[in-house]
């Protein structure tokens, strides 16, 4: 709990509450919700814990454990523009919930992330948590969709990340062994238990070592060009078709991209098919998941991570090394990247009786290749949890 000592050597007094958000794992359904698709998800015993009091004078004050400057602005007077830091989350958070609610009292906070940055939506987990924070010094609820909605608005509209609401989803809605599986075409979700009969797994998280930031990565590049496919799609079939940014891949039906696929620039095509075949596979793997049969919830997972190296293009040299090497060691039911594939880590559903040999060997396999990640490159085993929470009067 060093966040909590570290509150009362900055402020000389006790926090008066804590809040926390889990980090989220996607098995199948990856790099669909942008364009109004189905996914998976799991919240994770992991995630960003928050110390915070309120200030009376409007000023936010916060500290991370994770970066050496402390941030700070005022909430009627946040900065318009990003500063180009680690906070800009956060001040992008501020702004989308002042547009809706008077904000009076700021916070003094410290905040901690408890695993490296990279494939677990720590931005998003960010954003909730200071989001949670800010409210509660303010005395202002917000519901869930509210608060999903904020978060996206602030890396959309501030960050500049076109992402969907995955991250956010997962955050808030998860629950402890149960999966998340949501349609983000009109965000209705099912919380689904696990089948009695299904066998044991845990989760397990391998860091490749480099840790990556969506902004000026490829990533918001795959978001165009599914939309792009999407409106050539309409007009070739001669559909109605408006804007461009109203353009989904949901709107297509799936006979439409058989029939006018080849006349798509390549790259286009690519994005759209790992899209089609992902809407596929989600629904597959719920199938999967409400019979118990965990080997072919993962046999899915592995597939959706192929789809991303060949389709949608994405994992560096590290990420794909750990994805080969999860394919071929005994105990992992399957997994894939997780979050935008760049860098960062993979996830896997794993047996918890081989723990502690998958744990070994994939490490020594990874390491081989990349030596000089050692002391950088992690694993991390974990269990699903329950959403974001706050508590008081610690």
């Amino acid at each position: 709990m060093k966040y909590l000592e570290v509150f009362e050597q900055l402020y000389k007094k006790p926090a008066q509450y804590t809040a926390f958000t889990p980090y989220r794992v996607c098995p199948v359904g990856a790099h669909s919700d942008h364009q109004l698709g189905l996914i998976t998800g799991f919240a994770i015993n992991r995630g960003i814990s928050i110390a915070f009091g309120p200030t009376e004078n409007g000023v936010v004050e916060i500290q991370s454990l994770q970066f050496e400057n402390k941030a700070q602005w005022h909430v009627v007077a946040t900065p318009e523009t990003p500063q180009n830091d680690w906070a800009d989350h956060l001040r992008g958070a501020t702004i989308a919930l002042s547009k809706r609610y008077p904000l009076r009292r700021g916070l003094c906070a410290v905040i901690n992330g408890m695993l490296p940055i990279g494939g677990l939506s720590s931005s998003a987990a960010v954003i909730i948590t200071f989001l949670s924070a800010l409210c509660t010094v303010n005395h202002i609820t917000l519901t869930h969709e509210e608060l999903i909605a904020f978060s996206q608005e602030s890396e959309n509209e501030y960050v500049g990340i076109s992402c969907g609401r995955l991250d956010q989803s997962c955050e808030i809605y998860c629950k402890k062994d149960h999966i998340l599986f949501m349609d983000m075409l009109d965000n209705s979700y099912e919380l689904i238990p696990c089948h009695p009969d299904m066998k044991p797994f845990k989760i397990a998280i391998f860091f490749s070592g480099i840790e990556r930031t969506l902004v000026g990565s490829a990533f918001n590049m795959r978001v165009h060009e599914c939309k792009s496919a999407a409106y050539a799609l309409k007009a070739y079939e001669g559909m109605e078709y408006n804007k461009f940014g109203d353009a989904y891949l949901r709107d297509v039906p799936y006979e439409v991209y058989l029939r006018h696929k080849d006349k798509l620039p390549e790259n286009w095509r690519k994005r759209a098919e790992h899209w089609y075949t992902e809407f596929e596979r989600v629904k597959k793997s719920i199938e999967a998941w409400r019979r118990g049969d965990i080997e072919e919830f993962g046999r899915l997972s592995f597939e959706s991570g192929e789809s991303s190296i060949k389709n949608w293009e994405t994992g560096s040299p590290e990420l794909i090394t750990l994805y080969d090497i999860m394919k071929n060691t005994p105990g992992i039911y399957g997994g894939r990247f997780s979050g935008a594939g760049f860098k960062g880590c993979c996830m896997a559903l794993i047996d918890p009786a081989y723990e502690e040999s998958i744990a070994k060997t994939v490490t020594e396999e990874y390491l081989k290749v990349f030596p000089h990640l050692e002391g950088k490159y992690s694993v991390h085993f974990c269990e699903t949890a329950d959403g974001a929470k706050i508590e008081d009067n610690i």
